[in-house]
């Protein structure tokens, strides 16, 4: 059995979705900390803090995978300071004591290019590189990916992770991140032809279309694990734009959409990550091809949103 954690969260819905398409609806329970509505396969409520909880369904479900995707995002963190290091920390714990002691065989935790600081490369970022971030975020997904290098280096533990880039889906609303302008801004364009951007129009960051960041996920989990040589957390380069780009690719579709933009903190987190990211060792270990750039990504949203808003 398979647990996804943080399953009514941006990633969580779609991976749970694709997960029980290649394995089965009853091969993948899904948990929250709030109930799910029109789930298709096994929920449970799970507080990622209550680790006898987490014991139980383990025990119950007899659970050999883990998907670990609870985590308080970067704007949303520099709100809550102890409680994001609290819950991005322990809960992880909680999972690699787990699979240390033989009861998990595999787990899965997302890293995030929020590792990255002032002083990393913002071109081409390499897989090693220097890491100092400047968000509390950043700061627990970098202790993170220690942590899993050691619990796997020291104990073993098959822990696979990605440094996932601004994920953009149509299936969920923006979550908290930096890089959600990139989810709502298509959004706002089919409900109101306008965007007030919170970032600079020339501020390029990473993003990724969820479709390929699901794949990425599911087919590192899927590779044989000494084909695995990135502990910590791999690269995902994803597509690199502004919001002045990404506002063109939609006025393709729609002329008459207009973009303004009034900068905020997050606009301070952004311009300490980096620009674009280089993942040739994904590509080399586990054989990882992003398939969406932006025209396709913004062609493909555009559609499906207006499909969920009924505006076909």
């Amino acid at each position: 059995m398979i647990l996804v954690i943080g399953a009514g969260g941006q990633v969580g819905q779609e991976l749970v979705e694709n997960l029980r398409k290649i394995k089965g609806a009853d091969k993948v329970l899904a948990t929250d900390i709030r109930e799910i509505k029109d789930n298709e396969g096994p929920f449970e409520l799970l507080n990622a803090l209550d680790e006898e909880r987490l014991k139980e369904l383990v025990e119950k479900y007899k659970v050999t995978e883990i998907y670990h995707l609870a985590a308080l995002l970067s704007a949303n963190a520099e709100k809550q300071v102890k409680f994001a290091w609290e819950l991005n920390m322990d809960s992880l714990f909680y999972v690699l004591d787990l699979a240390k002691e033989g009861v998990i065989k595999k787990v899965f935790w997302p890293s995030s290019i929020a590792v990255f600081g002032p002083n990393t490369p913002r071109q081409n970022t390499p897989q090693h590189t220097v890491t100092d971030p400047t968000t509390v975020y950043g700061i627990s997904k970098l202790a993170g990916e220690r942590w899993c290098e050691y619990y796997a280096k020291n104990y073993d533990v098959d822990v696979r992770s990605i440094r996932y880039p601004g994920l953009i889906g149509y299936k969920s609303m923006p979550g908290g991140g930096t890089t959600d302008y990139a989810v709502d801004i298509y959004h706002q364009a089919l409900e109101k032809g306008e965007y007030e951007c919170f970032l600079k129009e020339d501020t390029y960051l990473p993003m990724m279309y969820m479709e390929d960041a699901i794949r990425a996920t599911i087919e590192l989990m899927e590779a044989p694990k000494e084909n695995i040589k990135v502990r910590s957390s791999y690269n995902l380069g994803g597509i690199s734009f502004s919001p002045k780009e990404i506002s063109a690719a939609i006025q393709i579709q729609m002329p008459n959409f207009k973009i303004t933009y009034a900068p905020d903190f997050r606009q301070k987190i952004a311009e300490s990550w980096p620009q674009s990211i280089e993942d040739t060792a994904a590509q080399k270990d586990w054989n990882w091809k992003m398939k969406y750039d932006l025209e396709k990504m913004s062609t493909d949203m555009l559609k499906q949103l207006k499909i969920i808003k009924g505006l076909n």
